[in-house]
């Protein structure tokens, strides 16, 4: 095992073995209206909805976690046989393990063997200053054929990097990148943050590219700077073991993200929520905020390292609840969710 797999094993053990998650899951402060008189029945409630023109069974996106190691061929492969069963969308982790080392490709490409709606390539936006535009575009053409992706992201993951002692904090050039990438990409390219989300500002000059969506990834979830804490308390590193203390709540708020990249993009491309998204209930409340689909990443992992019937459990649990919620809220589709009335309580008073 190369120092590659090392890492994203360790990232997955720890994230397993460790309370990572930030200190305030803001999704608790947003309280939907309860509709006393839904006017409708449940089963008849239609889950489904279009997203980069594919369709889905359910607003829900398996959030890219995992791959470049062996052990995350089974977790792929789990997660790939939820996304087939429910219709509903799936990313990979980072894909750049692969591409230097062609025998991980199937820890990826094993979701191929599944008909699963949308698939998400990913990379993270420190690669393409690496790279330049030439470099990034063939190798993102490889990405998007090692799943037979639908989309591709660009992860904006520079609190991870600049915690953690592997970290490439190489950030200078990177919106050009991003902007020529998704100029001359033939698939869509949507960015996404991974934890500590999405400003106005950035979302601002975010419009100005051609990029299809946004993944705002916000605060509330894991934090990838607890994970460089613990990973960095098990080699003896007091140095990136402060570091993650450090910044271990550092971000947006989720809930604020969807609503600050939605104005600044006057909400023209679709807005993936990830960040703290636990079940049904957390999911509707994105969809109430704006947000098109909510991403779901840490409450799958533990399932998927469990087992197929275990995975397959706990999405069809998420999407009942989902369910559940649109019914006690009075919404019979998808479309209905941004006009439900909301509230924020609390004392983090936030948005």
């Amino acid at each position: 095992m190369n120092k590659t797999e090392s890492r994203k094993d360790e990232h997955v053990k720890v994230s397993l073995e460790k309370d990572v998650t930030a200190e305030h899951n803001y999704w608790d402060d947003i309280i939907l209206v309860h509709n006393a008189l839904p006017e409708l029945n449940k089963n008849d409630i239609d889950l489904s909805t279009k997203l980069f023109g594919k369709k889905l069974g359910a607003p829900i996106i398996i959030s890219s976690m995992t791959g470049g190691y062996e052990q995350a061929k089974e977790i792929n492969e789990n997660l790939a046989a939820a996304a087939e069963k429910y219709q509903i969308g799936m990313g990979v982790g980072s894909q750049r393990a692969a591409l230097e080392k062609s025998d991980l490709k199937e820890t990826y490409g094993i979701i191929k063997n599944y008909d699963i709606p949308l698939r998400f390539a990913n990379i993270g936006a420190s690669q393409l200053i690496m790279w330049g535009p030439k470099k990034t575009l063939e190798n993102a053409k490889k990405m998007i054929d090692m799943i037979n992706a639908d989309v591709f992201i660009v992860c904006l993951n520079f609190l991870q990097e600049v915690v953690m002692p592997e970290g490439e904090s190489n950030a200078k050039g990177v919106l050009d990148g991003i902007k020529k990438l998704s100029e001359q990409l033939n698939k869509p390219v949507i960015v996404k943050e991974s934890g500590a989300g999405i400003s106005y500002d950035v979302a601002k000059k975010l419009s100005k590219t051609k990029i299809a969506g946004v993944d705002v990834g916000g605060l509330g979830g894991t934090s990838f700077a607890a994970i460089e804490h613990f990973r960095a308390k098990i080699k003896d590193d007091k140095l990136h073991e402060r570091g993650g203390k450090t910044f271990w709540n550092w971000g947006i708020p989720t809930p604020t993200s969807i609503l600050q990249v939605g104005d600044a993009m006057n909400w023209k491309v679709p807005i993936i929520a990830t960040g703290g998204i636990r079940n049904g209930l957390d999911a509707a409340k994105a969809l109430v905020l704006g947000a098109d689909s909510a991403g779901i990443a840490r409450a799958l992992l533990k399932p998927a390292t469990d087992g197929k019937k275990e995975t397959l459990y706990e999405v069809g649990a998420i999407i009942k609840e989902l369910r559940a919620t649109m019914y006690l809220v009075g919404a019979d589709n998808i479309s209905k969710m941004p006009d439900i009335d909301w509230t924020i309580t609390g004392e983090n008073l936030w948005i």
